[in-house]
Parts: structure tokens; C-alpha cells; sequence
């Protein structure tokens, strides 16, 4: 049987219109610009505006990224959505983008692991076309972040804003070059047991309330680095990869101060790491595509390009892929 590789073959970003500067922020809470950007790189974020969705933020990321693919709708087999704010309790997100982009066939699901939502998303995906179950699948990222956050927390609500990536995946034959492109391989963890240091006070089982995101940053900010380090060197050890052979690291945008001390830890340069977490803050599951539309866009990965994804979320949950564009 001839292997399958999943191949990126589309991507897509969009960021709400409305943002909020560090300086706006500092009229309602007792901060300041520079002690934002000082603690997390941080210096705006969007905002979704009233009556704008998760689904209607990945709906636009959507059609940019099946336009860049130069494909309909029709072909569609899957969509998977990562997301920790969904539209409803049910039906999920997903199924609301796949109405919207008129997609009568297939399934369309929704997958929850908050920051690593995205490598959760992309793994499922890659799964379904290595499987043979699917040929081609759009994987999103999107959040309104916005909605959960306590404004009075300035440990908190500084952090974080609203918006949503995709790509599309289709399946190909790997034959014999030495240098396929697609998604080598994603590697996915979780540790309940931290469940207290970064998590929503509410929920419809518990509390029959939204709920509102608490967190103990220094506790995240200790166990993060060595997590994601972790994943990382098994994405490599998998892949007999050096992380000189890493074209761009392209992690989970959380806090610019995690960023640099795991491209330290790797000894990566920071001019391989992309970063946008000064201009979107932590998107949640929709950073990492975020950069990674950005990054094509603007030209910095390039086909044949050894792409490096890697996050951490609430749970804990965390994870990392390799891509060759």
C-alpha cells in the first residue's frame, strides 16, 4: 500500500477590526505599556466586536485559506476546529462553519485542548488522510478569547485577544524523493493533574455559568518552558532531525519571555522563531495558524521549508508537529 502524507495546501488568518493598545488598557487597570510589554512582548490585541462569533472569525479565515488552495467548499471531506469558545455548548463551532461555507458532505466536528488546540486539530487531521479516511480536510484555529476574561485581572486579561487561522490539508502519495513535503509527524500530551493553574471558573456541568479564565502565570510560565522544550526534542528525535535543520520554529504565541527562553533552551536563533504575540497577544488555538499565514504570506517559509509547530494550554495539554511546506 502506498504511504499517505498530508500536504498544506491552503492557508488563511483573520484578525477582528478593533484593537486594544497596552495604553487603553491602562485608563481601567493599574498598568502601564511598558510593564506589559516588559512581563510578555504584549503591546495590543484584536477584539472581536459584539454579535462577532468564533464561528464567523473562522468562517473568513476559512475562505481565504480554500481560496489560496483554489478549491470549493464541495471538496471538502472534514473540517476540525479547535477551539476552548465555541459559539454554543452544541452544536459545534465546526458545524456552523461547514453550513456556511455551503459543505453538505463529509463531517465537521470540534476539538477542545485550549493553546495546543491546533496541533491537537492538525494530528486528527493528518490521522483521517493517513488513515485514507479523508482526502482533504480544513483544520482552524479560532477563539474569542475576549468573552472569558475577568477585565478587572490585569494578570489575566492583558494576556490574551480574538482570532482565528486555517489550512487545508490534502492527501498525497509519498514516493521515493528524499525530501517529501506534508506533515512528518505530531506529537500530542496532556497532564490533568495541573488542571488548578490555568482554567475557567464555570462551565454547564459545574457552575451552569461561562465562567471567567483564571490562571497562576508563574507556576504556567515554569512548567511551560521545559514542556514545550520536551515536545520539541521529541518532534526532532522522531524525525532525526537537528534543530539546525529546523528552517522556522513556530510556536503557540503565548508570552514572548516563554518564546525566547525555549528557542534558548533548543539553541535556536531568535531570527527562526516567529513571533506575533507583540501584535495578537495569546490567541489561544489560533495563534500558531495565525503565524503560520503570516509567515507564508509575507514569504518567510517557503516550499521545502522545515517548519517546526509547537504549544501549551490549560489541562495541561501540549504538543508539536513538523511540517515540510
Amino acid at each position: 500500500m502506498t504511504a499517505r502524507r498530508s500536504q498544506v495546501v491552503g492557508w488563511g488568518a483573520y484578525l477582528p477590526r478593533r484593537i486594544i493598545t497596552n495604553d487603553e488598557l491602562s485608563q481601567t487597570l493599574e498598568t502601564s505599556d511598558r510593564w506589559i510589554v516588559e512581563r510578555t512582548g504584549i503591546r495590543q490585541r484584536h477584539i472581536a466586536a459584539e454579535g462577532e462569533c468564533t464561528s464567523d472569525l473562522a468562517l473568513a479565515a476559512s475562505r481565504k485559506a480554500l481560496e489560496r488552495a483554489g478549491i470549493g467548499a464541495g471538496a471538502l471531506d472534514l473540517i476540525v476546529l479547535a477551539t476552548a469558545t465555541p459559539d454554543n455548548t452544541f452544536p459545534s463551532t465546526a458545524t456552523q462553519v461547514q453550513a456556511a461555507l455551503g459543505m453538505t458532505r463529509g463531517a465537521a466536528f470540534d476539538i477542545q485542548a485550549v493553546c495546543t488546540g491546533f496541533v491537537y486539530a492538525l494530528a486528527v487531521a493528518d490521522n483521517f488522510i493517513r488513515a485514507g479516511a479523508a482526502e482533504t480536510v480544513l483544520v482552524i484555529g479560532a477563539e474569542t478569547f475576549s468573552r472569558i476574561l475577568d477585565w478587572s485581572d490585569r494578570s489575566t486579561c492583558v494576556l490574551f485577544g480574538d482570532g482565528a487561522g486555517a489550512l487545508v490539508l490534502r492527501a498525497s502519495e509519498v514516493g521515493d524523493e528524499p525530501r517529501p513535503r506534508g506533515i512528518l509527524s505530531t506529537h500530542l500530551h496532556s497532564d490533568g493533574r495541573y488542571r488548578d493553574l490555568l482554567y475557567v471558573d464555570g462551565g454547564p456541568s459545574s457552575t451552569k455559568t461561562v465562567g471567567a479564565l483564571r490562571m497562576a502565570g508563574r507556576e504556567v510560565f515554569r512548567h511551560a518552558v521545559g514542556l514545550l522544550a520536551g515536545a520539541v526534542d521529541e518532534a526532532l528525535a522522531a524525525n532525526a532531525l537537528a534543530p539546525a535543520d529546523i528552517d522556522w520554529l513556530v510556536p503557540h504565541q503565548a508570552n514572548k519571555r516563554i518564546l525566547d527562553a525555549t528557542a534558548r533552551k533548543l539553541g535556536l536563533p531568535t531570527e527562526k522563531v516567529v513571533y506575533t504575540v507583540d501584535r495578537h497577544a495569546n490567541t489561544s488555538a489560533a495563534s500558531i495558524p495565525l503565524a503560520l499565514a503570516e509567515a507564508a504570506d509575507d514569504g518567510r517559509i517557503r516550499p521545502g521549508h522545515l517548519v517546526l509547530l509547537e504549544g501549551m494550554g490549560g489541562g495541561f495539554t501540549w504538543g508539536s508537529a513538523v511540517i515540510r511546506w
